[in-house]
């Protein structure tokens, strides 16, 4: 007879009954699936979401994120990784071999950029840094070892927002695979597959990290695709990198979508706020901000987003020293000091763009990048207020 205490608990018979219904998604965690006959375990195939292999292959609950993620791309296949630098990373490590070329915007995220220094330069891939802002310079760079070209809208830091149909079409015209980085427009500043002329990306990846989770506490990057060709080759190369994301994870980017819409349009009313605001700050020689007129690319992103996320950057003047802006950053109450964005807390983060970028930057002073979270924007506003006046600047 089975032992009730030891076989009998781990083998145990009853099953809940079927038909429970509730708001959230249930969280299923297996490394282990369960096949029912030895014709199952023959039958299944990873590779479609008709079933179900092994825990790395996915779960109704990742399977769950996955297509909605999907639908907020508006594309029709996306694969979880563990973070925004992973989805970077699946896409070079699937598309690139020793002797190709891949174009990467000066302006992008920066893991982006030293992982093609380092990683793919020790593979025998080869990069170069493009304007942005240049799509007639891209389309001569282009050659015929270019296998693959990142787009990123608006830039990292400096926030230009680029002709993305300009750069797609230089793209096109010499059939080279795009891939864009769509954190800060999070699927709802635009649609990445749905772009005037029919100038659709390839490729679209997020940090889930972001706007997505909401809570800064989550790790999660997503790759979107239309082809499914490319879906496989994307998927292949994810399997056998062993790359999966945990139910925990999984379950907290899925309790947060449902409100992304209305984070999104509370992040963007505020930052849009303050940094109107800062225009009139005498020591701020720059407000970068893609939806205020004079930004660079504002044109650009006026004739095709409607929101911005809650992320802006401002130059201090090139007369004002280093220590003077850190210590307006430290003097910050409300905002706290960190990186990342587009959680609750507003954080501030001073950079030298100098060192940042290949190409040359008009921008010669200390620039202070600001993530503005869901605090009441009179109080954000005070906060900048009283930290200029006791570091000097007022």
């Amino acid at each position: 007879m089975t032992d009730p205490k030891t076989t009998g608990l781990i083998h145990h018979a009853y099953l809940p009954p079927a038909g429970f219904g509730a708001v959230q998604p249930g969280v299923h965690k297996a490394s282990t699936v369960i096949f029912p006959n030895t014709a199952a375990l023959h039958a299944r195939n990873w590779k479609e979401k008709t079933g179900y292999t092994y825990g790395l292959h996915g779960t109704p609950t990742s399977f769950t994120l996955e297509e909605r993620i999907a639908t907020l791309e508006g594309g029709l296949q996306t694969l979880l990784v563990p973070s925004g630098l992973a989805a970077i990373t699946l896409v070079d490590m699937a598309l690139l071999k020793s002797g190709d070329e891949v174009l990467i915007p000066d302006n992008a995220y920066g893991p982006g950029k030293e992982l093609a220094r380092n990683e793919l330069a020790g593979w025998g891939v080869t990069h170069r840094f493009y304007d942005p802002m240049d799509a007639a310079a891209l389309a001569v760079m282009i050659g015929t070892k270019t296998k693959l070209i990142w787009l990123e809208a608006p830039g990292s830091v400096t926030m230009e927002f680029p002709d993305l149909c300009g750069l797609l079409r230089a793209a096109r015209a010499k059939g080279v695979i795009t891939a864009l980085d769509n954190t800060w427009g999070a699927g709802i500043a635009f649609d990445p597959f749905a772009l005037p002329e029919d100038l659709d990306v390839d490729i679209s990846v997020q940090a889930l990290t972001k706007y997505p989770s909401g809570g800064a506490d989550v790790l999660m990057g997503a790759v979107t695709t239309r082809s499914e060709a490319l879906h496989l080759k994307l998927k292949f190369c994810h399997m056998r990198m062993g790359w999966g994301v945990g139910a925990n994870d999984v379950e907290l980017v899925l309790r947060s979508l449902p409100t992304l819409a209305l984070r999104y349009a509370a992040h963007d009313r505020a930052a849009r706020a303050l940094a109107e605001w800062f225009q009139g700050r005498h020591a701020i020689a720059a407000v970068l901000h893609p939806a205020l007129a004079g930004s660079p690319g504002h044109a650009h992103w006026k004739s095709m987003c409607s929101s911005a996320a809650g992320l802006f950057s401002v130059v201090f003047g090139a007369q004002y020293a280093d220590e003077q802006v850190d210590a307006f950053v430290d003097a910050l109450r409300i905002f706290k000091l960190g990186y990342s964005w587009a959680g609750p807390v507003s954080l501030a983060v001073p950079y030298h763009v100098q060192g940042m970028r290949s190409l040359p930057t008009p921008h010669a002073g200390v620039l202070v990048r600001f993530s503005i979270g869901l605090e009441d924007v009179g109080d954000l506003i005070a906060d900048c207020e009283q930290a200029l006046a006791a570091s000097g600047f007022a």
